[in-house]
């Protein structure tokens, strides 16, 4: 103490007494003069809080002091406004709610609160759970609901609105919906009842039939409406009306009918000779180029002695789209390859030179090979994988198409048949026709919605069906060896399934497999003395899935200008910058910050230097399922 002046002593206990005060950022200024409006327009008055003060003013911070009710995530970020069973007497001041753009959750259950639910409620857009219930609300339900894309679950119960529902089929991630006891009319919208778990609009003045919920919801969940009918009510809807008889005057005599319909039978016979005709003509040409290739390449082989399988394909369509014929000759021990089918019926028995003469288009050209969509008689689609140089020998590749044809998982895309000759390969796949996760992450995703929920749930998928195949083939040391987006495909429900499992040859995991081929630094380098066995193999599958992770956490291209994606979120997250590191769209829908920093460890996890310290893809399935159950148990248990 002797050694501070007494002049300093002074200064530092003013400034314990007096502390220097800040001026606040200007937009936060607002959010909170936005909720004290709030606060007043709910009539705080007569209400009673727990603890003698709401603590909402202009003069403390709702997030740094404690405003009842009020739940942040970090500084200045309102994530939910409770406020329950409070004996609040006023009006919702939508207007000022939407103020505060964070907000996710409002819960106002249990009050007094009278008024209409205005249209400024589509202002909050990342508003998952609205609970109104219990409470004096009237007047219609406004349509800009139908806006708020990131609803879950919605209770409206026990007031007095009346009206028509929105559209709520536009919402596709609702998950609950309960509008009970009150006085809403008109048509039940089409919600979409499969993703539903809660649903109950009974008590109201609803008419007409009900949509069909796919037998998920009973009547309990319908009565009291007196002019409903349909299942799963007991009351069946009436017949449509007949429409009324033309008067007698107006028939037309029976032989004016017979002539009418003669003439319909004749114009309808020569549209069907025209077609006949053009279909005859189309096919006798084709038949035509066909047996002058055939004749071409009958030439060809009687002039070559070297072993050889040709695919031949060619640009026929006027339009400019990519299709193509294929044809095959070999020469190996004076006999083709035979075409080997695996377990699918989807051939029927089809012949290999059948199959490589049906009209195909080409989807895609790479390094190992080309990648052809091809049509069959009766509607059935296949996909044609040919690789060439993949290296393994065509005995060893014959021994590992078998042995992964035994191994069924629900979601790893089987091999339908393969062909396999000195110089190349072919791979039968059936077409799927949702596309694949690059195309849905990077490019055209045809109006498709894909949100933290869904990529949590592609991400689980994967792991655990690739935790599947290694465990089934370990003793085989068969991996994927090429496992990309690209190679994510989306069968007719939308479920992920992983193609071209093990097609090729996997040399050295510890190396150059890992590094992408543009001059940047490999993943392991100062690694590459490894040993090279079974379990390294797949060690680079779960370097390959740890890409994947990071490309559904950020939304970004695994390379683009120059940048590799695992060292650009290493350096970013470095900077201790790593929200930047996300998905603009998972942050403005709401995702859990928590739980995609979870995802990131354990795509960190994957994409370690060093082979031997990754985790197998059995912990990282268990990871990626506690993080799932975590999220799904937040879904459920927020108010």
């Amino acid at each position: 103490m002797d050694g501070i002046p007494i002049r300093m002593f002074a200064i530092l206990i003013l400034l314990v007494i007096f502390p220097v005060a800040y001026p606040e950022d200007q937009e936060w200024i607002q959010i909170k003069q936005a909720l004290v409006q709030f606060m007043n327009k709910l009539s705080p008055v007569n209400a009673a809080p727990m603890n003698g003060n709401w603590g909402w003013n202009m003069s403390s911070d709702p997030c740094g002091d404690k405003w009842e009710g009020v739940t942040c995530d970090g500084k200045n970020s309102v994530k939910k406004i409770v406020l329950e069973t409070s004996n609040f007497a006023g009006i919702l001041d939508a207007n000022s709610l939407c103020t505060v753009k964070s907000v996710g959750v409002v819960s106002l259950k249990n009050n007094k609160i009278t008024g209409q639910l205005t249209e400024d409620i589509g202002n909050c857009r990342d508003l998952t759970h609205l609970y109104i219930s219990g409470n004096q609300f009237s007047g219609d339900l406004p349509a800009s609901v139908s806006r708020l894309n990131n609803l879950k679950r919605v209770d409206i119960s026990n007031n007095n609105f009346n009206g028509e529902l929105p559209d709520f089929s536009k919402i596709s991630g609702l998950i609950a919906f309960l509008a009970q006891n009150n006085q809403l009319d008109g048509k039940i919208p089409d919600f979409d009842f499969f993703n539903l778990k809660e649903f109950n609009v009974s008590n109201n003045n609803f008419s007409g039939p009900i949509p069909d919920v796919k037998g998920l919801f009973k009547n309990d969940s319908f009565f009291g409406n007196l002019q409903l009918c349909g299942k799963p009510l007991q009351n069946a809807c009436p017949p449509a009306p007949q429409t009324s008889r033309m008067p007698k005057k107006s028939r037309k005599s029976w032989f004016e009918k017979l002539l009418l319909l003669s003439g319909y039978i004749i114009l309808g016979l020569v549209v069907v000779c025209f077609f006949l005709y053009k279909f005859v003509s189309k096919k006798k040409i084709r038949e035509d180029e066909e047996r002058g290739r055939n004749k071409k390449m009958a030439a060809n082989d009687a002039a070559s002695t070297v072993p050889s399988t040709t695919i031949s394909s060619s640009v026929k369509d006027g339009s400019g789209k990519n299709t193509a014929e294929y044809s095959v000759s070999s020469v190996e021990n004076g006999m083709a390859p035979p075409l080997v089918v695996l377990t699918s019926p989807l051939l029927g028995g089809l012949s290999f030179e059948e199959l490589l003469r049906a009209p195909a288009e080409l989807l895609a050209r790479g390094k190992n090979g080309s990648l052809y969509k091809i049509m069959l008689d009766g509607g059935v689609n296949l996909v044609v994988k040919r690789i060439r140089n993949c290296g393994i020998s065509s005995q060893k590749f014959k021994t590992r198409m078998t042995q992964i044809d035994q191994v069924k998982c629900r979601n790893v895309l089987p091999t339908v048949a393969f062909y396999c000759s000195t110089q190349e390969r072919l791979l039968f796949y059936e077409y799927q026709p949702n596309g694949n996760l690059f195309n849905l992450l990077h490019g055209s995703s045809n109006g498709q919605i894909f949100d933290w929920g869904s990529r949590l749930s592609v991400a689980d998928i994967i792991a655990e069906s690739l935790a599947f195949m290694h465990q089934e083939l370990h003793e085989h040391g068969i991996a994927h060896g090429n496992l990309k987006s690209m190679n994510i495909l989306f069968n007719m429900p939308m479920e992920p399934c992983i193609s071209e499992y093990g097609i090729m040859e996997v040399e050295n995991q510890d190396g150059s497999l890992l590094s992408p081929n543009n001059g940047i630094e490999s993943p392991n380098t100062g690694h590459a003395d490894s040993t090279f066995n079974a379990d390294s193999t797949f060690k680079g599958d779960v370097y390959e899935f740890g890409v994947i992770l990071l490309e559904l956490l950020t939304g970004k291209l695994v390379q683009q200008n120059g940048l590799y994606l695992p060292g650009w979120v290493h350096s970013v997250v470095k900077e201790e910058w790593t929200v930047e590191v996300f998905d603009k769209a998972l942050i403005q829908e709401g995702a859990s910050e928590e739980r995609m920093v979870s995802l990131l460890q354990v795509a960190f996890q994957c994409i370690n230097s060093t082979p031997n310290d990754r985790p197998s893809m059995s912990r990282v399935s268990a990871m990626i399922k506690s993080i799932k159950e975590e999220e799904e148990r937040s879904i459920s248990s927020d108010p």
